[in-house]
């Protein structure tokens, strides 16, 4: 094949690609498009006393994220009052000590809400705020290890 149908060849070639590339950039970009209604504000989570941890979730998110970006002492003791004014069974729930063994402050805190054989598991501490939910423990609890009597 002479050297000039190579040569033709090539640039017929760079010429498709170019224009195909070009193509590609200058693709007008979908628009976005939303759901969301601007005229109807955002409803906040509610607590469900007969659901589980999973359909509280959110709820218990809301008033520790609420009590965190406040302020003031959070210890094991405030996120308790909390979740009792939210409406939660002081009964119902758990929390690890503020102190270690040794009398010096915990890096983290672990606070619980026993809920219809469901656990809602909050963390506070050198880590933010993190939860989570789980199943029930075979001890009947949701914290595992030892946690401080909630007597106030």
């Amino acid at each position: 094949m002479p050297s000039s149908l190579l040569r033709a060849g090539a640039v017929a070639a760079f010429a498709v690609l170019t224009l195909t590339l070009a193509g590609c950039v200058d693709a007008p970009k979908p628009t976005p498009t939303s759901t969301f209604d601007e005229t109807t504000p955002p409803v906040d989570p509610e607590i469900d006393l007969d659901g589980s941890a999973t359909d509280n979730h959110a709820f218990f998110d809301f008033i520790n994220t609420e009590l965190i970006e406040a302020g003031g002492t959070l210890d094991g003791r405030a996120f308790i009052d909390n979740l009792v004014s939210a409406g939660y069974p002081k009964s119902d729930l758990e929390v690890t000590p503020d102190t270690t063994a040794i009398n010096i402050a915990a890096d983290n805190i672990q606070f619980a809400v026993r809920l219809n054989g469901t656990c809602l598991i909050g963390q506070y501490g050198n880590i933010g705020y993190a939860s989570t939910t789980a199943e029930l423990l075979s001890t009947g609890r949701c914290l595992v290890g030892a946690t401080r009597p909630i007597d106030w």
